[in-house]
């Protein structure tokens, strides 16, 4: 989409480059010209060594943080209470109070404590409240558990998102997203066939079945903790798994493309600076009515389909098969949108196709109809939401506005699981037409934030072509937005 050159202008990313003159030499010591097979065999090799791990645990955060919908269909919405009020949506939506609230301070100090230290330690915090919350007697306790979850997953997700950012180009980012959020999701995806996989174990050593997907999932997500610590990747600049030539050609690249391989300081004055971009804000409520649609299927499409006619055993199976098709859908948006490095016409396309399964879902006489409305919220929003992150991540520089920037988009984000968790009544059982009647407003909401920023962009690209700006949008000289 442009060129880029090396990042150099000290009013806005001030590094101390002596004090990472072992990455400059990495940098400066790379070939002047790589072969072609090299580079392609290099970054091949860092898709192997980064994607699948990384979808890996974060498959299993998905999958504790929303199997209360499986469990409560279970049988755990009658042994703890949780039909009397709005029990089971307090439950559910305690988790996202910490969860937005720690977010940014996780990323901030994830060089400080180092990647695999801090997020091994928070994978088997994690895991082990997951387990515990298979012992609960109250609903009480399982509120507080659901708390302890969202302090401990808090900044994961944007820590991963985090990492993949800072390994790529600009418009390479978008397909590996892709690639990490399918992989995720599907595995996500499995959690209502698991949690009634394990409900049968009822009756087993005197506990409920229920219960059971609570032990054996945080048992499992212990498990990965010790796959976190033998393998998650770093940042380029701290890997271990590279040879010393693989490392200065990841680190080359990224310098060209936008000028952030070096990573600069962190101060309270850079991160005050950030928070004040009004555009990092309206990424996150993208983000946000992006993730309303992916919750309120997670929380309650078991709930729903069991409102429809079906037996438990059924309800929970047809909870999977929406997220099928989304997999072919969102590859292929991913591609195409990396290939035209382009990404707000496709976040429009995609935002169309949930919109309309939506109201399917929601208004449809036929329960048949209703449940194709979910292939189709399924198959859009899993292509909008990676594009979201990935247009966010394309038009930030610096590695301490990508920290701010990452975390602030999920912590936002994550109020949709708030407003998800709220607006799907009880009392409204087995439709839910107001709680998807305020899911549609929210795509109407995001469809509107992205007109806003997209003329932004286009307004600032046009004004740098026609050379009436002098100062480098991102402070990177040659920076252009993708739009």
């Amino acid at each position: 989409m442009s060129e880029h050159n090396s990042f150099s202008d000290s009013d806005v990313k001030d590094t101390d480059i002596s004090k990472d003159s072992s990455i400059n030499e990495k940098i400066e010591k790379t070939h002047s010209y790589h072969d072609v097979d090299f580079e392609r065999r290099t970054m091949r090799y860092v898709d192997w060594r980064i994607l699948p791990v990384l979808a890996l645990v974060y498959s299993f955060a998905l999958i504790d943080r929303i199997n209360l919908g499986a469990a409560h269909t279970a049988g755990m919405g009658v042994d703890l209470k949780l039909l009397t009020g709005d029990r089971f949506s307090v439950v559910s939506c305690v988790y996202f109070v910490p969860y937005i609230l720690l977010q940014l301070p996780g990323n901030l100090v994830l060089r400080k404590f180092g990647v695999r230290n801090w997020l091994t330690f928070i994978v088997a915090s994690w895991g082990a409240v997951q387990l515990g919350m298979g012992f609960v007697k109250t609903w009480g306790y399982l509120a507080l558990c659901r708390v302890l979850l969202g302090i401990f997953e808090a900044s994961f997700f944007p820590a991963l998102l985090f990492i993949i950012s800072t390994w790529y180009k600009r418009h390479e980012v978008h397909t590996r997203l892709a690639v990490f959020y399918l992989l995720s999701v599907t595995a996500g995806g499995l959690s209502p066939i698991l949690a009634y996989v394990f409900s049968l174990l009822g009756g087993k050593q005197g506990i409920a079945g229920w219960r059971w997907i609570f032990i054996i999932e945080g048992a499992i997500t212990l498990a990965l903790a010790t796959v976190t610590w033998l393998f998650i990747p770093a940042f380029p600049d701290q890997n271990t798994f590279l040879t010393h030539e693989q490392t200065a050609l990841v680190l080359k690249r990224i310098d060209e493309d936008r000028g952030d391989a070096v990573p600069d300081a962190l101060t309270l004055k850079k991160v005050v600076g950030h928070l004040c971009d009004w555009t990092l804000w309206a990424y996150g409520i993208m983000f946000m009515c992006a993730a309303m649609p992916s919750y309120a299927q997670s929380f309650f499409l078991p709930i729903i389909l069991r409102g429809m006619g079906w037996s438990q055993t059924a309800s929970l199976l047809l909870s999977a098969p929406p997220y099928g098709p989304s997999i072919l859908t969102t590859l292929l948006v991913a591609w195409l949108s990396d290939k035209h490095k382009h990404r707000s016409g496709f976040i429009v396309l995609t935002t169309l196709v949930c919109l309309i399964g939506l109201c399917l879902t929601a208004f449809a006489k036929q329960n048949e109809v209703r449940y194709f409305g979910a292939f189709l919220i399924n198959a859009g929003n899993s292509g909008a939401i990676p594009t979201i992150l990935a247009y966010s991540s394309n038009n930030v520089v610096s590695h301490s506005k990508r920290s701010v920037q990452t975390a602030m988009t999920i912590s936002l984000g994550a109020i949709g699981g708030i407003l998800a968790t709220t607006v799907f009544r009880a009392k409204d059982y087995p439709r839910y037409i107001p709680g998807l009647a305020v899911t549609i407003g929210s795509q109407i909401l995001m469809l509107l934030l992205l007109a806003l920023t997209t003329i932004h962009f286009t307004r600032l690209n046009r004004l740098m072509r026609e050379g009436k700006r002098t100062k480098p949008l991102e402070g990177q000289p040659g920076f252009l937005y993708t739009l």
